[in-house]
């Protein structure tokens, strides 16, 4: 920069203006240049910064994917297999103890709901800040935005299915079953089996509540079933699309 002050103050002074007004505009060019490259080598780093961004969503996003398409597929097997079990639960309504098995008996006061948790944190981190708009793909938006719906639809039936048994079905099943039919058949159980209060299969199958409640887990499954397919389906669609990025 000296050298530059120097050659202006000398071409100033032997009167050179045509020489000077010459050197002035090359180092406004020179400036301009600068300036282009430092625009350039920022816009670089954002673009950059951007694309790591991204990556880091894709990454993320497809781990939680790969989860829940497994976790799904469970959930598919169980519900199958729940339907089964609440439609042979239907044939039993009306019948009296006498007429029941002890694995029939077993079935009916069987109503554990095992917990589904599948994964969207980085679905609604995306959804929720300014990271979606970081995706260029307008397809992949719309995927991702339609796919945290369906998991929200699910989780909602979810907790229908959970409150129908704990609400409904497990209260008309402790007026009318006694836990005693759950202990061994160990001896030191013997004194308790004799003496208290048995269970009543019959009015429990006769009882209108408790029929209705039965219906309603069983139609309620069948939807969370559904969701779970339709989760399924959107799982893998989501994952082609982030694998093609």
């Amino acid at each position: 920069m000296k050298l530059l002050r120097k050659l202006r103050i000398k071409l100033i002074d032997t009167g050179k203006f045509k020489s000077y007004a010459l050197y002035a505009l090359g180092e406004i060019v020179l400036i301009v240049i600068a300036v282009s490259i430092a625009w350039k080598i920022n816009d670089l780093n954002d673009i950059r910064k951007s694309n790591l961004a991204e990556d880091e969503i894709y990454i993320n996003l497809n781990e939680e994917l790969e989860t829940n398409l497994r976790l799904v597929k469970r959930i598919i097997e169980e519900d199958t297999k729940k339907v089964i079990y609440l439609e042979n639960t239907l044939n039993y309504f009306g019948k009296k103890s006498t007429e029941l098995s002890q694995s029939a008996k077993d079935s009916i006061i069987s109503i554990a709901e095992k917990q589904y948790e599948l994964q969207d944190s980085s679905l609604n981190s995306i959804v929720s800040t300014n990271k979606l708009e970081s995706i260029d793909n307008a397809k992949l938006k719309d995927l991702i935005a339609t796919y945290l719906s369906k998991i929200q639809l699910f989780k909602s039936q979810d907790d229908q299915v959970k409150t129908i048994v704990s609400d409904k079905i497990k209260p008309i099943l402790e007026n009318h079953i006694s836990l005693v039919d759950l202990l061994s058949d160990d001896i030191k159980y013997n004194h308790v089996k004799t003496h208290a209060a048995t269970s009543d299969y019959s009015r429990l199958l006769a009882n209108k509540a408790y029929q209705n409640s039965i219906i309603d887990r069983l139609l309620q499954t069948q939807n969370r079933l559904d969701y779970a397919r339709t989760i399924r389906s959107k799982t893998k669609i989501l994952i082609s699309h982030l694998n093609k990025k």
